[in-house]
């Protein structure tokens, strides 16, 4: 039987970030977990096919943005399952373990990743709890905590949308809390853009888009006001 895992890792000039994420993988392909690893980019400028290249993983490219990358490599993979992964994102080493256990006993359900920032800063912490807070509680995980959905329930709920902004959570409100499992295991994520901006500042600008957008605001329009 082939392996079940295709995994979909959207990328824009990743080269900084790409070798740590795809080195995270490794776990899963000595466990025979992972049929192919798939990078969808939207036009690098940099050396990220060369590297996506380099460490094994199929390349697809078109069009720009992260909502259209995902439904790419999504629609190129093979597998039973898919996980999509950013490309700024680690798993701890017990991700596979965890995902195959996943995979055999709960095949109804997606999962996510318990976030965890790549940062000694007492903020990436408080902000750590607020987002697997409210991961758990309202069935809404970002798209840095990842997301492992079966082939047959992606396909059921729609998909990614081509959207720019909010596609991780228009996927994960059509999956619905009850069928979402968080996985014990990490998603460890680089803290660049809160390092960039302040902590406070970017967690605050996040969850005003979040609200506007479940108020009704359209993806494009929110897009206009996110860095």
């Amino acid at each position: 039987m082939p392996a079940p895992l295709s995994i979909v890792i959207p990328t824009l000039n990743a080269e900084a970030e790409l070798p740590l994420c795809l080195d995270s993988l490794m776990p899963g392909l000595e466990a025979g977990l992972i049929r192919e690893v798939i990078v969808a980019d939207g036009g690098s400028d940099d050396a990220t096919a060369k590297i996506a290249g380099a460490m094994g993983a199929n390349l697809v490219t078109g069009a720009r943005g992260r909502g259209a990358q995902l439904a790419a490599g999504a629609a190129a993979a093979r597998g039973d399952w898919l996980m999509f992964l950013h490309a700024d994102t680690a798993l701890s080493r017990d991700w596979a373990e965890r995902t195959s256990d996943h995979v055999m006993t709960k095949p109804d359900h997606a999962a996510f990743f318990e976030l965890r920032y790549r940062s000694d800063a007492r903020a990436a912490r408080t902000l750590e709890k607020r987002a697997n807070r409210r991961a758990r509680m309202l069935g809404l995980p970002y798209g840095d905590q990842g997301l492992l959905i079966s082939r047959k329930l992606y396909d059921e709920v729609g998909g990614y949308l081509d959207v720019p902004l909010m596609e991780d959570v228009i996927i994960v409100r059509a999956i619905g809390k009850q069928r979402l499992t968080e996985l014990n295991a990490e998603a460890r994520t680089s803290a660049a853009k809160y390092e960039r901006d302040g902590w406070r500042k970017r967690s605050w600008r996040n969850a005003f888009l979040l609200l506007r957008f479940l108020l009704g605001a359209k993806p494009e329009d929110l897009a206009k006001r996110y860095t």
